[in-house]
């Protein structure tokens, strides 16, 4: 067909598509099924392009366990030892809330991070990884602003020059569970070695319940919980708490977690306020009796 012939059947073609009916027309004419892609009436899909109904997973580790389940597979090589890995995460965790404090962007530790706050102002020594948290609108505002940002960070006691990554998952935008491969909201990761901080995010999903905040894996906050934040002070570093942060812990991991001195090969010295490693001791040849506590 001659382009001629084309351009005569162009005005009845267009007049033809104008007179397709919309999404909104269609289900009134032909039924709701007269339109089958989930998408048409997805806002994530018009807005950032993001299919619920194709949800895959954003953040992937090399393993499931509890060495390998702990770091981002695009920057993993092997495990670190102990050491290194207590020591990054300090770090680690000392440049995020100096750049979520710089910047002025609201967080707070939560889960396992908050609990070894509560003991001594330090990570929890058989930790692997960290947690934070922050409201909604923060993520959203990350998402915008700082996402893929790569921030430089100098040791203060060695002077050695670190490098993180504040990656924000583009199925943060769903604030709901949706499949649960997306749980996890953001991360901040050590691009050195691959461990690092998990970012959620907190929302109001219950319309009749205004007042509970809750993240995709299904915990649930009073605000008055949460707010006004306690000023505190995590590794060293200004940092942010939750108002009621021991009610908190014991909901979450029951009161045993602020009155165990014993666990994960560790005990508790309150003079020294700190966790030190049945290892350890037994190599400075202390010998404690085995059911022994320590107020």
């Amino acid at each position: 067909m001659q382009w001629r012939t084309l351009l005569a059947f162009a005005p009845a073609l267009w007049s033809a598509v104008a007179a397709l009916p919309s999404a909104d027309d269609a289900e009134t004419q032909f039924g709701r099924d007269f339109y089958s892609d989930p998408t048409l009436r997805d806002p994530l899909w018009w807005k950032y392009g993001l299919n619920a109904s194709a949800e895959y997973k954003y953040f992937h580790e090399p393993g499931r366990d509890d060495i390998l389940g702990h770091y981002d597979s695009r920057y993993f090589t092997e495990p670190v030892d102990d050491r290194e890995r207590a020591d990054t995460l300090t770090h680690m965790i000392r440049a995020y809330l100096n750049f979520f404090n710089e910047n002025e962007l609201e967080t707070w530790i939560a889960h396992g991070t908050l609990l070894g706050w509560w003991w001594n102002g330090k990570i929890l020594p058989w930790d692997w990884d960290m947690d934070t948290q922050v409201p909604d609108t923060t993520l959203a505002y990350l998402a915008d602003h700082y996402n893929r940002t790569v921030v430089q960070y100098k040791s203060p006691d060695t002077g050695k020059e670190r490098e993180y990554l504040l990656d924000i998952n583009p199925w943060s935008r769903q604030r709901e569970r949706g499949q649960g491969h997306n749980i996890i909201d953001a991360r901040w990761i050590d691009i050195h070695t691959g461990l690092y901080i998990d970012i959620t995010g907190l929302s109001r999903l219950e319309p009749d319940h205004p007042d509970i905040w809750q993240c995709k894996n299904f915990h649930k906050y009073r605000l008055k919980d949460i707010y006004p934040l306690r000023r505190t002070t995590f590794e060293g570093v200004p940092a942010k708490v939750p108002l009621q942060y021991d009610s908190m812990l014991m909901d979450e991991y029951s009161e045993k977690a602020l009155t165990m001195t014993r666990f994960h090969n560790h005990t508790w010295f309150p003079n020294l306020a700190e966790w030190i490693a049945d290892e350890t001791l037994a190599n400075l040849t202390i010998k404690l009796p085995e059911d022994r506590q320590y107020e």
